[in-house]
């Protein structure tokens, strides 16, 4: 019996112009990972730029934002709308899915920052009548975690999750002010004390001695800083360490929040501030009065 010729095992693979077999390239684990860190970090930009808006933004709008091109972009969006993470609205727009709001409302259920604090807020509002606010440090701004708005017409009302920057605003002054000399430089150094109105403090001196008069008195103020017509008192929260982590606020129109006021609503922040930092099991620290 004749023996049977062996088959060439790479017969049937399509050579090259130069004879050499063209393989498909084969990926390192170091490859893959790097490949899969880059989608899921270009994923979480885009639940960012869609966090950040009011209603939505289209595929194009999202590309532009992030600068990638619009093949990548829609990918991410059908890969996060299959997990439920986005969801696609009724004029193209995309929006932040449900998923994505249970993802970031545990931050504050585990922490319950936010459930402990709104009785507090709530009180808070109903004594001194202007909207009372919470909000954290994190990445060298203040992010806004709870408010209870107060029953005047004219009254300020901020969405949940927004930014304002420390060093123009009342919670970050308050948590600013309470910081260590050099906690303080690491928090503000390379960070420009940007201009948002004609009362906003650039100069690091005239911010120090703001942060200064804060820590004596009490409660820090936004004095018309972040936004023209606005007035804020606010105090700070110190976590177990005694460090401060979090900071309550009251905000109102300067019609209303005048300087006759202003002793008499940052008297309440404090006094709520203190009796939260208790609730949350936060360590009250003496303040050297230099």
């Amino acid at each position: 019996m004749a023996a049977r010729p062996r088959r060439d095992p790479f017969a049937s693979r399509k050579r090259g112009g130069s004879g050499a077999l063209a393989r498909a390239p084969v990926r390192s684990g170091a490859e893959k990972s790097a490949g899969h860190t880059q989608a899921l970090s270009r994923g979480l930009a885009v639940l960012e730029t869609l966090a950040g808006t009011e209603a939505g933004a289209t595929l194009t709008a999202i590309a532009a934002e992030l600068g990638l091109p619009a093949p990548t972009v829609h990918r991410l969006l059908a890969t996060l709308e299959a997990t439920g993470f986005v969801r696609a609205g009724p004029k193209g727009e995309w929006q932040v899915g449900v998923h994505a709001f249970r993802a970031g409302t545990a931050f504050l259920a585990h922490r319950n920052l936010a459930v402990q604090a709104y009785p507090h807020l709530r009180e808070l509002m109903d004594r001194a009548g202007e909207t009372a606010n919470l909000a954290v440090m994190e990445s060298g701004e203040a992010v806004f975690v709870e408010q209870v708005q107060c029953h005047e017409m004219m009254r300020m009302s901020v969405k949940l999750g927004a930014r304002a920057p420390l060093h123009a605003s009342g919670v970050g002054k308050a948590i600013l002010s309470l910081l260590d000399a050099q906690a303080l430089a690491a928090t503000l150094d390379r960070r420009e004390l940007a201009r948002f109105t004609a009362r906003t403090l650039t100069r690091p001196a005239a911010l120090a001695a703001d942060l200064d008069a804060a820590r004596v008195r009490g409660y820090a103020i936004d004095d018309e800083e972040h936004a023209a017509g606005l007035r804020c008192v606010a105090a700070a929260v110190r976590d177990e360490h005694g460090q401060p982590w979090a900071a309550v606020s009251l905000a109102g129109p300067v019609t209303r929040m005048t300087p006759e006021r202003i002793p008499i609503l940052g008297n309440l922040v404090g006094a709520t501030a203190r009796d939260l930092t208790r609730a949350l099991g936060g360590r009250e620290v003496a303040v050297a009065v230099p």
